[in-house]
């Protein structure tokens, strides 16, 4: 008999924790490999976690709920082979913890460091006083000026009171928007750490007095995505300084063309064309002109993409959105993009988008004209630099200028509008990219064939 550790798996280059969902076998349960043990989320997607070995689930180390880091041991399943049938690749690197040069740094707290270390020896997490903080908490901490003072006071939500990047994100925004701060409540160590502090005072903000709302209300609780999407959404806005330009084109070839081939197009291809790739065509054209919109800025540098991967907002069944990504765009014919953009929207919609779809984007494009709005504002999903919306496509009366003089028409039309990233994107490029694409969508090829 021997053990086979079951660990959090690495879902993206930018992803360094997971929350446990659901776990679908419990101790003692059979389980084949492969076998799917648990569902998992992270700030892109919800995915599986297969088992890694045939046995029975010796032992489930977390709860749902539980914010777990990558590499992180989260299950031990025991089989019928030897020992040496058990390698533990994650567990390795983990034991190379860092409290023994922290501790030898400072003395004092020695002595609550060590113990709380062996407690928890698959955690990778990094000891600092008598609390731990992963990573992730500790680099957002640094970017945002954030003090080890003010960090060991935010109350964990995390497993055993362990703050979490959602409980630092929340200190960050309540702090530059001036609200009071709570307080963590006192870590059970010894009587000597910490001097009584005025939380009496501070405490009373952790909930509001439920008359402050009235009585005529419905108070509903941020499902997991919604509190995500939300932290994005602010973040973004912390970022990059939003411009949004403004233009309209009559897209009454476009409209005319797919309404012509969009029968045969199902009969030849086998799916069906919508105006999403005819879009993502023109956009990706455009690109290549304007090179500088498909980057992305890390401190006083700016990283000009090369790969074009467009994401494209998608309505779940929540009522959530999600961007999975279109890889290497330019690369795509007509009919490639079309079964990309097919694929990709009927997987969000089933929930079986994996991790690396929702990675990578470059530029994005979000179509609020589905839900009947004119226009828009989008805000730029980091660490791109621009996002496009198009509006709904309604008939309006409009001038059309020929050599014969003007005349009054039926057309077509459509607004168009575009998010940038002040910092590098100014009005200048930002107008022109936005015309340019006005600009490829009128002159859409009415004869083309599929």
């Amino acid at each position: 008999m021997a053990l086979v550790d079951l660990v959090m798996p690495k879902m993206g280059e930018s992803i360094m924790e997971a929350t446990v969902l659901k776990w679908l076998k419990n101790p003692g349960d059979t389980v084949k490999q492969d076998e799917t043990v648990l569902e998992i989320a992270t700030d892109k997607v919800d995915s599986e976690v297969p088992s890694t070995a045939d046995g029975v689930i010796e032992e489930v180390l977390y709860q749902p709920n539980d914010v777990v880091p990558i590499g992180t041991v989260i299950a031990r399943i025991r089989t019928n082979g030897a020992a040496t049938e058990t390698p533990s690749p994650a567990a390795v690197p983990v034991e190379e913890k860092t409290p023994e040069p922290v501790t030898a740094t400072v003395a004092p707290v020695a002595p609550v460091t060590e113990p709380v270390a062996a407690a928890h020896p698959e955690h990778t997490v990094t000891g600092i006083g008598n609390r731990f903080y992963s990573p992730l908490v500790l680099n957002i901490a640094a970017s945002e000026g954030v003090s080890m003072s003010e960090l060991e006071h935010i109350p964990g939500t995390g497993n055993e009171g362990r703050v979490t990047k959602k409980d630092i994100l929340q200190f960050v925004q309540n702090k530059k928007s001036g609200t009071p701060q709570p307080v963590a409540a006192p870590v059970q160590q010894p009587a000597e750490t910490k001097p009584a502090q005025p939380a009496t005072a501070s405490s009373q903000v952790i909930e509001r007095p439920s008359g402050s709302y009235g009585n005529n209300v419905e108070i509903i609780e941020m499902d997991r995505m919604r509190k995500l999407i939300a932290d994005h959404m602010v973040k973004s806005k912390q970022i990059s300084p939003h411009v949004t330009s403004f233009t309209e084109a009559d897209v009454t070839n476009l409209v005319l063309w797919r309404d012509k081939v969009k029968s045969q197009f199902i009969k030849q291809e086998g799916t069906k064309i919508t105006f999403t790739p005819l879009f993502i065509e023109a956009i990706v054209r455009c690109i290549k002109k304007y090179p500088l919109i498909n980057s992305s800025v890390e401190a006083d540098r700016i990283i000009v993409k090369k790969d074009i991967n467009i994401g494209m907002a998608t309505a779940l069944p929540s009522g959530n959105l999600i961007v999975p990504v279109i890889k290497n765009a330019d690369q795509l014919n007509l009919v490639g993009l079309t079964k990309q953009v097919n694929t990709l929207a009927d997987a969000a919609r089933n929930n079986k988008l994996r991790p690396e779809d929702t990675q990578g984007g470059t530029f994005s494009l979000t179509n609020v004209g589905t839900f009947g709005s004119l226009m828009g504002t989008p805000i730029i999903p980091q660490p791109q630099v621009a996002i496009l919306a198009v509006g709904a496509i309604k008939k309006r009366p409009v001038v059309i200028e020929t050599e014969q003089g003007d005349s009054i028409a039926i057309r077509h039309m459509m607004y168009l509008s575009m998010s940038y990233d002040h910092r590098i994107i100014d009005g200048s490029l930002g107008a022109t990219f936005l015309s340019a694409v006005a600009r490829e969508l009128e002159h859409f090829d009415s004869h083309r064939e599929i």
